[in-house]
């Protein structure tokens, strides 16, 4: 885009001859996934409604790019190319991410887009996203807040990058605080997902890369669907980054035959948590999607981890692997599904007391933080977490 193309309202120095409503706040969404850009949309909420404030979001540079196009055009929303946003000035900006922060001129806060904080880099002990390479620049700390779902993640921060200590803040995991809000809904869940009241769904569930699920274990899905009997009905629930990293046409073409034989494809758009709320069982990986159906009770079988050597110490995705029933070849389904049945309780109360130290309370914790480095008091009710929806393109 060049500079004759970018957005002359509602940011800029000459905006405000354009603009109908004036003196606004301007808030940067800055979204370098399809993933991030799933979380940052509830985050945004928090403030949106609030006439003072004019929201824009930016696509930021990152590998898994690929969806983030369609995804912003989908929100309705103001979008920016990039290449304007670094030479404007927001009076905040809110990511998932971390690609190219060292740009932007807005105070910056900076959220998990999945289960905490669970991956480490491979032969170190450093965290993904609380890594002084991730958080600083030319020694100085890129955020003015860092969100941190549990109160560990304090001292995971410490060790790894001092400086952002001060900046922190513990305020819980609003995925998980929907998701609990959302389990009064499960039977509205089932009956979009085309599940009967006499079925059991069996939620397969994949992150992105050579160690997933998907990427190790496709045979599973023909496997669920020759060997259960009718009376269950299975689910794949894909990261974003397969679908996108792939392509969506690829995706439904190796499904394809899967698909016809009865299995539901949770399309990318579809919020994945009504999924999890409506599961009988999950499958899954060393993703965070295991870390949050475990945490609100649904029995788990976690395939052969993987990737064992960069799950943070300490964090859900840990505690997940050293406690949850391992998916075995061998084992009857059945056998496999009862005990994962039998184990759910103490996995559930395990997982959600490392998620969250925070719990219910996410949404205030956060939108807080938010107004604090707007610098005008909060706008608005401090509302309970709602129940997440389902949209019809849920499965194919």
């Amino acid at each position: 885009m060049t500079r004759a193309e970018w957005l002359q309202v509602p940011v800029g120095l000459d905006a405000p001859q354009w603009v109908t409503r004036h003196d606004l706040l301007n808030v940067l969404v800055v979204v370098h996934t399809v993933t991030s850009g799933q979380r940052l949309l509830e985050v945004i909420e928090l403030v949106e409604r609030d006439p003072r404030v004019q929201v824009a979001f930016t696509q930021a540079p990152d590998v898994f790019s690929n969806g983030v196009d369609d995804f912003l055009r989908g929100t309705g929303g103001l979008v920016l190319a990039w290449e304007q946003v670094v030479h404007e000035r927001f009076d905040l900006a809110i990511t998932a991410g971390y690609g190219g922060l060292n740009q932007l001129h807005a105070p910056l806060l900076v959220v998990p887009h999945g289960a905490g904080f669970g991956k480490t880099y491979a032969g170190t002990s450093a965290v993904y996203g609380l890594d002084a390479q991730r958080l600083l620049h030319n020694g100085r700390v890129l955020p003015e807040a860092i969100v941190l779902s549990h109160e560990h993640q304090l001292e995971v921060l410490r060790r790894h990058c001092p400086p952002a200590v001060d900046v922190a803040i513990v305020a819980g995991d609003p995925g998980y605080d929907r998701m609990i809000a959302s389990l009064p809904h499960r039977d509205r869940y089932r009956s979009d997902l085309g599940v009967r009241p006499e079925q059991n769904l069996v939620v397969v569930s994949s992150t992105w890369g050579g160690q997933s699920l998907f990427g190790r274990f496709a045979d599973l899905f023909p496997r669920l669907l020759e060997e259960l009997p009718s009376r269950y009905r299975s689910a794949a629930l894909m990261h974003p980054a397969v679908w996108f990293g792939h392509a969506p046409r690829q995706i439904r073409s190796w499904l394809a035959d899967c698909v016809d034989a009865g299995l539901v494809v949770i399309d990318p758009q579809a919020d994945w948590r009504a999924a999890l709320v409506a599961a009988d069982f999950v499958i899954g990986d060393h993703g965070s999607v295991a870390v949050y159906a475990a945490a609100i009770g649904t029995p788990v079988l976690l395939v052969d981890p993987g990737l064992q050597a960069v799950t943070a110490s300490g964090s859900p995705q840990e505690v997940l692997r050293d406690n949850a029933v391992i998916y075995r070849d061998e084992s009857s389904l059945h056998s496999l599904f009862e005990e994962a049945q039998q184990r759910a309780e103490l996995l559930r109360d395990r997982v959600a007391g490392s998620l969250t130290s925070r719990p219910g309370h996410s949404a205030t914790l956060i939108k807080e933080a938010m107004y604090r480095l707007l610098g005008v008091p909060v706008r608005g009710k401090h509302r309970a977490p709602a129940p997440v929806t389902i949209t019809p393109e849920v499965h194919r």
